[in-house]
Parts: structure tokens; sequence; C-alpha cells
């Protein structure tokens, strides 16, 4: 799809609707327990932002606030374990952003004794840290001037000014980034920046815009020539490949067999039930020699205990769980490999879906 003005230049748009967002946002924004406090807290809103990417708003919420009561401040963080940080944020997936966030205020700590860096270049520097993340930190806990573009504010911009190329474009998102930088108010730069997430989220919604209840109708050029429902437009999406993994919970009296995975790479550093790539008799045979390489003899039932389909931005996993007990041997001594007692099940950080395996069986 391409409009006329796909390309325009914010000097050439001389419509400033951010006073009436704003205005908006004073009436109807959230209450969320990020925003508390007439002075935000630069790792609060750091904090909230890193569970916010992939994850909705609702979703985030008691996360948050489990995550505050053991983690209140950096120096907290900072002294954590990995497996510690894990085990807080399981259930929000992907893990890579906790691990990510960690670190990087490990390295606040150590480097910036202790406060988030309040300029874009120091910002950005930290492990995890975009151009998002920064804009919103710098803008909310800080205020600078600074735009925080992600999909919701691609997705407001393209209806506003009828942008038919692709929102997931590079060129694109230099477009839209230029065109917030052109109605940001250099004294509200963090109100402006939560007000489009908080639009975003309640009125200029996907698919079907609720534009009866919409401010800036008078503003938006999709609306004016009907396209509202047909942008943004965001091409995607190769082809999501399955992989059939098949899963043996082993016991020993009242301990399970889990392994660590790698340090790096999917689900990395968490802790897994014995599993191979693989289905049917072929899969528990796998998982059987695999267990034989580790020094131990182990019986399958045949009949699996269930299933667990679970989807990866990249690949889905098609899991197929199966009982398993120790006939003979000793487990080989290695790191990566350990007896778990059942009762201790919650304190390991569980890979994904192999938490969910502990409530089936």
């Amino acid at each position: 799809m391409k409009c006329n003005h796909d390309h325009i230049k914010p000097e050439e748009k001389t419509e400033h609707w951010a006073p009436v967002l704003l205005q908006w946002f004073r009436t109807h924004r959230r209450e969320l327990p990020w925003r508390c406090g007439s002075r935000r807290d630069p790792y609060k809103v750091w904090v909230s932002e890193i569970m916010l990417q992939q994850t909705k708003v609702e979703a985030v919420r008691p996360y948050y606030d489990s995550w505050m009561d053991r983690f209140p401040d950096i120096p907290a963080l900072a002294e954590a374990s990995q497996d510690e940080v894990l085990r807080q944020w399981q259930g929000l997936g992907y893990y890579s952003r906790a691990r990510n966030l960690h670190a990087a205020v490990q390295e606040v700590q150590s480097v910036y004794g202790g406060s988030v860096p309040d300029t874009k270049k120091e910002i950005l520097k930290l492990k995890g840290v975009g151009d998002y993340t920064a804009g919103a930190i710098l803008s909310i806990a800080y205020g600078k001037p600074e735009v925080a573009v992600d999909g919701n504010v691609l997705r407001v911009f393209a209806r506003l000014y009828r942008i038919g190329d692709n929102i997931l474009s590079a060129s694109v998102k230099q477009q839209i980034t230029a065109l917030a930088k052109a109605q940001i108010p250099a004294d509200r730069a963090g109100d402006f920046n939560e007000a489009l997430m908080d639009f975003g989220a309640m009125i200029c919604i996907p698919k079907h815009p609720r534009c009866e209840a919409c401010p800036l109708t008078a503003y938006c050029q999709a609306r004016r020539a009907g396209m509202e429902t047909e942008l943004p437009v965001r091409l995607t999406k190769k082809h999501v490949p399955t992989e059939n993994i098949t899963v043996v919970a082993v016991t020993d009296a009242a301990r399970w067999l889990i392994h660590r995975r790698p340090d790096k790479g999917l689900l990395a550093s968490m802790w897994e039930f014995p599993n191979v790539i693989g289905s049917g008799e072929a899969g528990i045979r796998a998982v059987r020699d695999l267990l034989q390489r580790m020094g131990l003899t182990v019986s399958v039932k045949a009949a699996p205990i269930g299933t667990i389909k679970h989807v990866f931005s990249h690949k889905i996993w098609q899991m197929t769980m199966y009982k398993g007990t120790v006939v003979s041997g000793k487990l080989i001594e290695k790191e990566e490999w350990q007896w778990l007692p059942c009762q201790a099940y919650t304190t390991v950080p569980w890979a994904g879906p192999h938490g969910k395996i502990t409530a089936m069986i």
C-alpha cells in the first residue's frame, strides 16, 4: 500500500496536536504501580519498561509488584544471583530481558555508583537498553526531551499521518521518530510519551481503533480517508518451524532429575527435565540413551502424561511428556545435571514450559 504523502517531513506539518493529547491524558491516564509519586524513580521506570516489552500491562502488574518487593532498588538487584533473578522473572518469558537487566544494573552499581545515567550516550551503553527504553527512562524519570518509539507509537503515527509503508522498516521508523520529535513538548516529554502509550493501548488500538472516542480525530489523515482499519501496514512474517520435543520426568525416590541449559542461547542457564528433539518411540529411546551416557538406566512409561505447545518468536515447541524411573546406575557428577527434591521445585528457575510440567506430575 502506498499513499501520496508517505514521506512527510516534520517541518511540513504545522498542526500541533500534543496539547490535545496531553489534555486527554490528564483525564484518562492509567493508574499503574510504576507511575506512583510525582518524582519518578529511574530504576522503577527501567524495570517496568523492560517487563512491558512483548508483554501486556495487565500481565506485568503482579510481576512488577513482586519484583519490587524482592529487589526494591539497584543495590538489591545488583547483589542478587542470576538464579534468584530468573526465579523472580519466571512466567514473564523472554528471559534474556532479565539477564540483560541484571547485568546492566550491576554495571550501574559498579560504574555509576548506583545512579542510572541521565544521558543517552551513557544509557545506551547498558546491556539490553535500546533507543525506546533509553527514551522512556530519560523522558519519564529525568524530563529530557527524548522520544520513545515502540509498536504503539508506530501504529498511532501511521494512522495520524496516513503512512502506508511497512512500519517495521527502518526508514519508516526513522520517519516516525522525526515526526514524534517535532511534536514532543520540551517541558512535558515524559507525559507526552506516556500519553502516547496509553492512547495506543486504549484508543488507537490494533485492527479496530476506537475512533468515536478519539481526541485526535480532527488530525487523523487515515480517518479522513476511511483507512483507519487498513493502517498500519506490518509486513512480517516468515514461517515459524515446529520442533517435536520428547520430555521425560525421571524420578528416583522423592527426587527429580534436572538439567541446566547452556549459559548462552534460548532459555540460557535455566533448568529443564531431560529432553530431546524427536517424538514417539524414537524420542523415548533417545532420552534413555542420553541418560545411559549419564550413568543411569531408566524405565519410561509408554503412555504420555500430557502435551504442551510453547510458542517462541522464532520457533514452536510441541512437547510430549512421559514419566520415567531409575532402574539402576548412579548419576555421573556434572554441574549441569542434578537431583532436585520434589518439594523443592520452586527453588530453581525453570526453562519456560518446563515449569508447567511440574504441575502436571
